[in-house]
């Protein structure tokens, strides 16, 4: 009997699921699982869940400051806090829906491509030369990618695709629903180890 892939929802502006990013696939092989990538925008979740971003909450933001370089030290993965922070994401997210219609392997390469570019680099992914230039890297056409993130179908399967996770249940990023159980937070990996065992 097949088994369900882990489905994995972020946002390319959350820090914690550009560290969920790079530990997902390693942990999801090692239970013969795959990964379900679904792109979706924390604006929207936070609206509904009556969240604020991290950096209107000074306490949450002092911490995280400290939380994250440590948390990429311990996952052994490099880590800079960019600037600006956070930025819009959709146009980056729209590449990630267009690629996955195609059933292209460029999907999960231009995931990890973008938080690197993000996350390590400190470009600001908002930013279509940005996009550009890592689409470059990956034989993608900047007018494609233009043509891309001006389509209705795109806008709209990533509208959809925030309502899904909101209806699973998403409160923030990364997300993880394996077997119709949800996780919350990149610190769970473990708890979804320990699940995929099936210890608990």
């Amino acid at each position: 009997m097949p088994v369900s892939p882990i489905t994995l929802y972020f946002d390319f502006s959350s820090p914690y699921a550009y560290l969920a990013s790079t530990q997902i696939e390693a942990l999801a092989a090692r239970h013969q699982r795959s990964v379900e990538w679904v792109p979706v925008l924390l604006g929207p979740v936070f609206a509904v869940t009556g969240s604020k971003l991290p950096v209107q909450q000074p306490l949450k933001a002092e911490y995280m400051a400290r939380d994250l370089p440590r948390s990429a030290r311990f996952l052994g993965v490099p880590y800079q806090h960019p600037q600006p922070f956070p930025v819009p994401t959709q146009q980056a997210a729209r590449v990630v829906l267009a690629l996955q219609r195609a059933q292209s392997p460029l999907a999960v390469e231009w995931i990890h491509k973008v938080y690197e570019s993000y996350f390590v680099h400190g470009r600001d992914i908002s930013q279509m030369p940005t996009l550009h230039a890592i689409g470059a890297g990956m034989r993608l056409e900047a007018a494609q990618i233009d043509a891309w993130c001006a389509e209705p179908a795109l806008k709209e399967q990533l509208r959809a695709s925030v309502e899904r996770g909101i209806q699973a249940g998403m409160c923030g990023a990364p997300y993880f629903v394996v077997d119709g159980e949800p996780f919350w937070g990149v610190d769970r990996l473990p708890q979804i180890e320990r699940w995929l065992q099936g210890r608990f």
